[in-house]
């Protein structure tokens, strides 16, 4: 397409100067030009040939959007808001809204195209960041090839990478109605490691099952690598015979793939942080670990952790918040990390970070309690930090600070901001530009230490890492007005290269956000993984069923009864303030609410009668109508991982005594290797009372010692909480 009359307009409001399309800033004013290349859903577009340039009928707004291939659009006025669709339309938007937080593998809505033809209108949704491969000349720009079209070229880890991420979208895309979209080959994409979405299918009357996503993943077997093929065949027919019957179950089989496959991945991990005040400011209130200008790499030190903070309330406020959460965690997470990898359950670790932040909020809380500061006065930090573990990325924020993840094909933000703006999108009620338009829509909705942590909802998440990548973190001192996106090509790329050090890039980083920004502190931890992969001369496998037979399907894979997965991404949300009149509630749904209500009540007494000191009825699957049965009574007998012991009296284990109220969770069972001898159990202290001295994180102990303490600990039901998180096996 040549069109060399078409100009970018300059998002400046003072400057709107015509650029060259090439061009990154403006000629005139040197604001960064955005490329905000869009998907236009639907088939509206066809008759358009690439160099057309479109008008938005309802706004009056002339060459607004400029054809670059079929469905494929550049919006040349960026600094413009877009139209708004109707109100009255919101259901096609909802569930890009609320999937905000899944915004890596999903387009959100940009806004719509309104086009007339004579008495025809016709409302077009666009979409921005869609899957896209673009080139210099700005004018060319495809599509990111479908998964079944790359897949035979893909190494195995890649190839369970890619399911593993489908398993992990299903449910939160279910409870939207648009789990089609995972089903369908044309809007499965591939950009590097990534699985994108070109658009959301909705699901209809019929919603697809677990049972033909398997009947889907099978499509691809004959083009799978052969040591992992029996594997894949076997997750096929578990799924399509329901044996596998929930997202959780399917995410747990993959990952013993993946976790076998790690072993042939070399991993080397180097981590660096930088923070400076700024030319505007008197004094930095930001933080970070490790201590800045410290590199550290893995191997050989064992433990890796990165952490930016940036401080709130002032001189002698947001300094001292921000070292008090770095210290904190960095205590905590050594804790976390004491047991091998191999032992480490995902799940637990993700708990167990949210944890460790909430121990952080409520000692900068209490902090604030003991100096009387209230309102304004009272001292907080953002935090983001960054856990390699073996394969794996553990993300955990709270704020606006920010994670990026950049490979070689792209840089994306993987940690959602924690302030107006994006908790309207999340809650429905404006798409994302339009939300930044509202005044305050950057202002924070939580903070460690504002108060204490039973209102704070941090937000965990975890990557499989199968090729070089870096992972940024920063402060708003560097990621306000898109400084990151602006400059990963040519600032940060050039790690995984080999072209520059991590050392280096943190300076260029620094110095980025003070020249271009200069408006605060800055902060940046840099964690770079150097990945080399062999594929494995064996047959992977797993023991899936001894895995399905200590799993229970988790009420929130039901997307009709359950929780949505998308409050496992949590950000604090401020109520809507509206009243609902009595008389606007049907009555039939009074008469559900009541015999719920009375259900939950008698429940809650026959437990009672059922309690135990030594053994108690797991909860039976919500879709079974059978009451529990020999099997999944708990006893010491058939105690398994993940279970939650419960200190009634003090007790001594491994010549450590711990009070009452202490909690554990088993990691272990395993057999002694001397023929006769007790088994082995290893357990992890999950929390001691207070008035307790501090022991190790983990104990291992002989089976005997165990049952003969039977009468001093309860063994916890499947749905009662615990400072180990839910007590569960699932």
């Amino acid at each position: 397409m040549e069109n060399d009359a078409v100009t970018l307009c300059c998002p400046n409001e003072y400057c709107q100067s015509a650029n060259p399309l090439t061009h990154k800033f403006c000629q005139q004013c040197s604001t960064p030009l955005p490329k905000r290349y869009l998907w236009a859903v639907g088939d509206a577009l066809d008759h358009y040939h690439s160099g057309s340039i479109l008008a938005d009928a309802s706004s009056g707004q002339s060459q607004r959007y400029l054809v670059i291939n079929k469905s494929i659009l550049l919006d040349i006025k960026p600094g413009l808001l877009p139209q708004i669709p109707e109100l009255d339309d919101v259901d096609k938007i909802k569930p890009y809204l609320k999937l905000i937080p899944y915004r890596l593998h999903i387009p959100q809505v940009y806004g719509v195209l309104n086009l007339s033809n004579g008495q025809t209108k016709t409302e077009i949704l666009l979409l921005e960041r869609p899957p896209l491969i673009t080139d210099a000349t700005i004018t060319q720009a495809n599509l990111c090839s479908t998964l079944d079209t790359v897949w035979s070229e893909s190494s195995s880890i890649r190839q369970l990478h890619w399911l593993w991420q489908l398993a992990n979208l299903w449910q939160p895309l279910a409870i939207e109605g648009v789990a089609s979209s995972l089903i369908d080959p044309y809007v499965l994409r591939v950009e590097g490691v990534l699985i994108r979405l070109l658009e959301l299918r909705f699901d209809g009357q019929n919603p697809p099952t677990l049972s033909q996503l398997g009947e889907f993943w099978r499509q691809l077997l004959k083009n799978t690598q052969p040591n992992i093929a029996p594997f894949v065949q076997q997750v096929c027919d578990l799924l399509i015979q329901g044996e596998i019957n929930s997202s959780s179950q399917l995410i747990q089989v993959l990952d013993q793939g993946l976790s076998q496959l790690e072993q042939f991945q070399i991993t080397t991990i180097k981590i660096y942080s930088k923070t400076d005040s700024g030319p505007s400011r008197p004094r930095n209130e930001d933080a970070c670990y490790p201590c800045a200008d410290t590199l550290i790499t893995k191997p050989p030190q064992n433990n890796a952790l990165a952490i930016v903070c940036d401080g709130i309330g002032g001189h002698e406020g947001g300094n001292v918040a921000s070292n008090l959460a770095i210290e904190t965690i960095k205590q905590q997470v050594k804790e976390l990390t004491s047991v091998p990898d191999d032992n480490i359950d995902p799940s637990m670790l993700l708990s167990d970070l949210e944890r460790a932040v909430a121990t952080a909020n409520d000692k900068i809380s209490q902090r604030n309690d003991s100096e009387n500061r209230q309102g304004r006065q009272r001292m907080g930090t953002t935090i983001v930090m960054a856990l390699p573990v073996a394969h794996e990325m553990y993300i955990t924020h709270v704020g606006d600070s920010r994670a990026y993840w950049i490979t070689r094909h792209s840089c994306h933000q993987v940690t959602l901001d924690d302030d107006v703006a994006c908790r309207e999108v999340r809650l429905g009620y404006a798409l994302y530009r339009e939300a930044l338009q509202h005044s305050g829509s950057g202002s924070l909705v939580q903070a460690l230490g504002m108060s204490k942590s039973t209102s704070l909802h941090p937000t965990s998440q975890r990557f499989i890492i199968d090729e070089d990548a870096v992972f940024l973190l920063t402060s708003d001192g560097l990621s306000d007005f898109d400084r990151v996106e602006e400059s990963w090509e040519t600032e940060i790329l050039p790690i995984l290269s080999g072209k520059t050090s991590i050392e280096d890039v943190a300076q260029r980083l620094i110095e980025v956000a003070n020249t271009k920004n200069g408006h605060d502190n800055v902060t940046v931890a840099l964690v770079h993984y150097d990945v080399k992969y062999s594929e494995p001369d064996i047959i992977i496998t797993a023991n899936i069923s001894n895995l399905l037979a200590n799993t229970l399907l988790d009420p929130c894979d039901d997307p009709v009864n359950g929780e949505s997965f998308i409050n496992s991404q949590k950000t604090q949300v401020i109520a809507e303030n509206k009243t609902i009149k009595l008389s606007q509630v049907p009555l039939q749904l009074l008469i559900i609410l009541g015999l719920t209500l009375f259900a939950g009540l008698l429940g809650y007494w026959f437990k009672l009668q059922l309690k135990s000191p030594t053994k108690i009825f797991s909860s039976p699957s919500p879709f079974s109508s059978q009451p529990p049965n020999l099997a999944t009574q708990r006893t010491l007998e058939n105690l398994s991982p993940k279970w939650v012991l419960k200190a009634n009296s003090p007790i001594t284990l491994n010549n450590q005594t711990f009070p009452a109220e202490s909690f554990f969770q088993v990691i272990e069972k395993k057999d002694n290797p001397n023929p006769g001898d007790n088994p082995k159990v290893l357990l992890r202290v999950c929390e001691q009372s207070n008035s307790a001295p501090q022991t190790t994180k983990t104990v291992q102990l002989n089976f005997s010692e165990l049952q003969n303490l039977a009468k001093d600990i309860s063994i916890l039901q499947s749905d009662q909480r615990s400072p180990c998180g839910q007590a569960t096996d699932n």
